[in-house]
């Protein structure tokens, strides 16, 4: 008798704890995950946010053929987009110039 006891403890025990160790151990692995996304995350991030605006099935094309290898338009460097937006610039100065580049290096293209 005092063993069926000791056996039902352990049970009962182990399956009350069951769930508790299942609940912490399972936002630990996306927070690894979401320190290093891989490229397909980025891709797929870059193409969620110029998709904003269309819906339905136009979105679902856009979306398929942005995160095709072939369909995914080429984006610029950081050092590739001051090029051009240095280049836009032409002969502006000031604040003008320093409102003209926030908003040029700002937008995605």
């Amino acid at each position: 008798m005092k063993i069926q006891s000791i056996i039902a403890a352990i049970v009962l025990g182990g399956a009350l704890t069951a769930p508790a160790f299942a609940q912490t151990a399972a936002p630990a692995a996306p927070a690894s995950g979401a320190a290093s996304p891989n490229s397909q995350q980025a891709k797929m991030k870059a193409c969620n946010t110029q998709a904003t605006g269309k819906k339905g099935d136009e979105r679902k094309t856009f979306m398929k053929q942005c995160l095709s290898a072939s369909g995914a338009a080429p984006t610029m460097s950081q050092q590739e987009r001051m090029k051009a937006c240095n280049a836009q610039a032409g002969d502006k100065k000031g604040d003008d110039r320093k409102a003209f580049m926030k908003q040029c290096l700002t937008t995605k293209s």
